[in-house]
């Protein structure tokens, strides 16, 4: 079953697959990976993921495997990205290329923990690039990231991927949240 906004199109990538709602557990696990790089958990819902790609065959194939960048400032505070703890794995499992450096993040997200849907949007818009020399040309990238909270994010890096040559980009991520995706207005 589609979502509004996929049945619609809104989003520049093909799809969007999630492991499990963005609630209980789930949540705790996802927080643990995020800020105590508890890699044996990112190996496990590597497996998780691997395992949706393969039950769903063509409708998620793909010929690299690319995480979500954080921005440097970031990275270099946490020493570490949680999506390449997930993407990493993954990549190995499903035997792809993993090229963590395809995507840079360009701005930093703000400071604010908690953004409004609109701020969500307005906040990735223009944050991320591909890399000076990095081919995507005609690829089909599997971007993988913890959380899909509003699409935001994934639909920022797949259109910088489709911009600059990919075939298609299909959003992998280990939870989803439960609510509309989209702000009332989402103007590119």
């Amino acid at each position: 079953m589609l979502c509004p906004a996929c049945y619609n199109k809104t989003y520049a990538f093909e799809r969007a697959r999630s492991f499990a709602m963005y609630e209980g557990a789930v949540v705790r696990a996802i927080l643990l990976l995020k800020f105590e790089q508890i890699e044996p958990l990112g190996a496990w819902f590597a497996e998780r993921l691997a395992e949706l790609v393969n039950t769903e065959g063509d409708a998620l194939a793909a010929d690299v495997v690319v995480p979500v960048p954080l921005h440097r400032e970031r990275q270099r505070e946490r020493g570490y990205n949680q999506a390449a703890l997930l993407s990493k794995p993954l990549a190995k499992r499903l035997r792809l290329p993993h090229r963590a450096v395809l995507l840079m993040r360009t701005r930093a997200r703000p400071d604010k923990q908690v953004l409004s849907l609109e701020e969500r949007w307005e906040s990735v818009r223009g944050a991320f690039a591909t890399r000076p020399d990095s081919q995507v040309d005609n690829l089909r990238v599997l971007l993988v990231d913890d959380v899909l909270t509003t699409g935001a994010t994934l639909d920022a890096c797949a259109r910088v991927l489709r911009d600059a040559g990919a075939k298609s980009v299909i959003g992998l991520t280990v939870a989803r949240a439960v609510r509309n995706p989209l702000p009332s207005t989402v103007a590119w």
